[in-house]
C-alpha cells in the first residue's frame, strides 16, 4: 500500500489567498461595508473598557488613520468621546499604517508567536505614538465578555479550548517550519 502525499491545510489556504489580488478578486462593496462596521463596533467595545485608551484617543479627535493590508483598506477617525468611527469618504489621512507582509500564513505564524507584523508607517509621529500605545496596552478579555453571555464555566471552557488550539497550531507550524528548514538543507 503506497503512501499518499498530504499537503498542509495552511499551505492550501496560503496558495488560495495568494490568488486573491485586486486584479483577481474584489469583495462586494456591501460585504466590505458590513465588515468595517462590525470591526468599528468591536474596536469601540474593546476601547471603552480602558479609560486611559479613550482619554488618549479623545485627544486625537478628528485625526484620520488609514490602515491597509493587501487590497483591504479602511480609514478610521478618532471621535471626541475617545472612540473610533469610519472616516468620511475622501478624508485625508493623518497617518498611514500598511502591513507589508503579503502572506496570510506568515502573518498567522507571527501572531501566534506574539510578534507584531511589519508595518510601513507614514504621517504624524504623535498620532503614531498614540496608536502604538493602544496596540501595546489595550487587551480584549474575550473570555470575560463571553461569560456575560453564556456564563463563567462555559466561557472558561471555550477559552481553554481556544488556548489549546492555539498551542497545537503553534506546535504544528513550528514542526512544519523545522521540516521545511531540513528539506532546504538537503
Amino acid at each position: 500500500m503506497g503512501t499518499m502525499a498530504t499537503q498542509s491545510p495552511f499551505l492550501l489556504l496560503e496558495s488560495f489567498l495568494q490568488t486573491l489580488s485586486p486584479a483577481n478578486f474584489q469583495p462586494p462593496v456591501w460585504l466590505m461595508d458590513e465588515v468595517q462596521r462590525r470591526l468599528v463596533l468591536l474596536l469601540n467595545h474593546i476601547l471603552s473598557q480602558e479609560k486611559e485608551a479613550t482619554n488618549r484617543l479623545a485627544r486625537q479627535k478628528g485625526r484620520v488613520v488609514h490602515m491597509q493590508w493587501r487590497f483591504l483598506a479602511m480609514e478610521l477617525v478618532a471621535t471626541p468621546a475617545g472612540l473610533l468611527d469610519r472616516a468620511p469618504s475622501g478624508a485625508k489621512p493623518d497617518l498611514v499604517l500598511a502591513v507589508t507582509e503579503e502572506s496570510p500564513l506568515a502573518l498567522a505564524q507571527a501572531a501566534l508567536r506574539g510578534d507584531k507584523p511589519a508595518v510601513r508607517i507614514e504621517g504624524d509621529v504623535q498620532l503614531a505614538a498614540e496608536v502604538n500605545w493602544l496596540v501595546d496596552h489595550v487587551r480584549w478579555d474575550m473570555e470575560e465578555d463571553l461569560s456575560k453571555v453564556i456564563g463563567d464555566a462555559p466561557a472558561h471552557a471555550l477559552g481553554q479550548a481556544a488556548r489549546g488550539m492555539a498551542a497545537a497550531l503553534r506546535q504544528f507550524l513550528g514542526a512544519a517550519a523545522a521540516k521545511g528548514a531540513d528539506q532546504a538543507q538537503t
